[in-house]
């Protein structure tokens, strides 16, 4: 379905960028850091979950939508931009130890207070993904450019290309967020190390924000 030479020089250029650190890998670091290995690699899952979802955009011609509608462009950056100062605004006020909330709780009730919080993780990767248009930007420029016409089945080629990186993606991302899910292990024993965690997490996140609204198209 693909053509063999593009696709190595593809999967070259995708592990260049999966291994180069960028907004999601720092979100991703930011939450694994903050919440623990497990936490981390289900924020991973969502952003690899809404790539998907551009990549099956892309494929079907939605992200023509961006020239037609140019406020498109402009809504979902803004939204996006607000989404990630809402998660700021959320660290900084967070005075909890990760960590403490389940230890002090037992059975049913802290198993659904963990899972609670895989979800939040999972839908927090994904929003934040799917709300940059960047991303949607990023996959009409770069995934074409190891497409052949001539080999018929473009839509078909775009999805094989896009769920690579997808792939490649969420191993990279996975990998960071269980290294960086480590530091709670330091985090239950110090709440001075915790607030200031959350202090840095959020920063990360507010300059997200600040990046994605101010960043030229």
């Amino acid at each position: 379905m693909v053509d063999a030479s593009l696709y190595v020089a593809f999967l070259v250029a995708a592990f260049a960028l999966c291994v180069t650190p960028g907004p999601d890998m720092m979100f991703i670091v930011a939450v694994g850091g903050r919440g623990g290995p497990v936490v981390g690699v289900m924020a991973a899952a969502g952003v690899a979950s809404a790539m998907l979802a551009h990549t099956a955009a892309a494929a079907l011609g939605l992200s023509a939508l961006f020239e037609a509608l140019p406020v498109l462009y402009y809504v979902l950056r803004w939204l996006g931009a607000a989404y990630l100062l809402y998660l700021a605004v959320k660290a900084f006020q967070d005075r909890s130890v990760p960590g403490d909330d389940v230890g002090a709780e037992s059975g049913t009730a802290a198993d659904g207070r963990a899972g609670t919080g895989l979800k939040r993780a999972f839908w927090q990767g994904a929003v934040t993904n799917l709300l940059n248009p960047k991303v949607i930007l990023f996959n009409v420029a770069f995934l074409p450019q190891f497409v052949n016409p001539s080999l018929g089945h473009v839509p078909g080629q775009l999805l094989l290309l896009g769920c690579t990186i997808v792939v490649m993606g969420f191993l990279w991302d996975g990998s960071v967020a269980l290294v960086a899910g480590r530091l709670t292990q330091v985090l239950r024993r110090s709440r001075r190390v915790a607030r200031g965690l959350n202090i840095f997490t959020g920063t990360v996140f507010a300059g997200l924000a600040v990046r994605l609204a101010t960043s030229p198209k």
